[in-house]
């Protein structure tokens, strides 16, 4: 049964193994090896023992907003954010479509709107537009070529959700 619940620092070495599998797999397949390390930032060691590497990678997972989805203790998905934007997504590619990354968004927009959100914007990786479009949000403007870490080329979508109709739903329940 899958869990969601909030990211916790001893949960470091599992999250980076997760975003540098699936960040590599289905998000840099257009780069060249050294492009996709640059694109990986500390991810691309995220098998290193290193204790250097470990606290980059640490430093790199933390942000304001961070669930992970768990399978009987196995993490197999991550979302880090802070408010009006999800920053990042990554479900384990055998775990795609069972409806982890939408609870997972769910629960980031939850503690967007907690904390006075009314929008929430994502820069979309190209393959994730279907599933943000399904989750409510839309485009913003064409599609851009953007960065991660030192890498470059990464294209992607601007898109965007309107929460304040959520937002006062949720100040009237109890």
């Amino acid at each position: 049964m899958i869990s969601i619940r909030t990211y916790d620092e001893s949960d470091a070495e599992s999250v980076g193994r997760l975003i540098a599998d699936t960040y590599g797999e289905f998000n840099l397949d257009f780069a060249s090896p050294e492009e996709k390390a640059k694109l990986l930032g500390p991810f691309q060691f995220a098998r290193s023992m290193d204790e250097a590497d470990r606290l980059a990678i640490a430093r790199a997972i933390r942000a304001s907003i961070v669930f992970v989805a768990e399978d009987e203790g196995e993490i197999v998905g991550v979302l880090r954010g802070r408010k009006e934007r999800i920053q990042s997504l990554f479900v384990r590619g055998g775990y795609h479509r069972r409806g982890i990354g939408g609870q997972l968004v769910e629960r980031c927009e939850e503690e967007c709107i907690r904390q006075g959100a009314e929008i929430i914007k994502v820069a979309s990786t190209l393959l994730a537009v279907p599933f943000y479009l399904v989750m409510g949000y839309k485009r913003t403007t064409g599609i851009r070529n953007g960065w991660s870490f030192e890498g470059t080329g990464l294209r992607y979508q601007p898109m965007k959700k309107k929460v304040s109709v959520i937002s006062q739903a949720l100040k009237v329940t109890p």
